[in-house]
């Protein structure tokens, strides 16, 4: 008499293997620093990790399932985009902004921002656990050095932190979208609009 597999044991799915797994993770991020988000491909992915596209689609629904898993998991550059206070608002807001343009004045970089604008786009669960962790660092920094500014007198009492450090998110993801680098003029202009809305009256 033959022995019948049960059929439970036909659904449950193989354990990743934590190597393969990591090849993966790695050629996603070597291939998003080299040929940028849109280039990269399950084929691709698969070739550069050596396995198969099978073990790919097991194992993540997309690519942009990859990258998120790549990015959450790995080191994040730019994360360290917070300069000291100083005794000026102003000086430090530009400081921000001269951080942030240096960073993206690298052709990786650049094209971690758009993947991450892609990747929202098309997963809003996954672009919003990116998001949230590039860009709270950020936010932190902002609305910290505009609530000391607040507590001295230097900004009115009714402005919302939060709003401008939105402004300079949006500044800094606009400029890598269309790839035009943060000028020191436009940073000035940039700033002096900023103070201006923020000044006390």
């Amino acid at each position: 008499m033959s022995e019948v597999t049960p059929r439970y044991a036909q659904t449950v799915p193989r354990p990743r293997s934590e190597s393969a797994r990591q090849s993966v993770l790695a050629a996603m991020r070597r291939a998003l620093s080299v040929d940028g988000y849109d280039a990269v491909t399950i084929e691709g992915l698969a070739a550069e990790a050596g396995v198969s596209k099978q073990t790919i689609y097991r194992w993540w629904p997309s690519k942009a399932a990859i990258l998120g898993e790549s990015l959450l998991e790995g080191e994040l550059p730019g994360g360290d985009v917070a300069p000291p206070f100083s005794a000026d608002l102003a000086a430090d807001l530009r400081g921000w902004f001269a951080t942030a343009a240096e960073h993206l004045s690298r052709t990786e970089n650049v094209e971690l921002a758009r993947a991450l604008i892609a990747v929202t786009a098309t997963d809003p669960a996954l672009g919003a656990a990116l998001n949230h962790r590039f860009a709270d660092p950020i936010v932190s920094w902002i609305v910290a050095r505009i609530l000391r500014a607040q507590e001295e007198g230097a900004v009115r009492a009714d402005a919302d932190p939060a709003a401008v450090a939105d402004q300079f998110l949006a500044a800094t993801s606009y400029a890598a979208l269309l790839g035009r680098p943060l000028s020191a003029a436009r940073v000035d202009a940039l700033v002096d609009l900023v103070m201006r809305g923020i000044a006390p009256g």
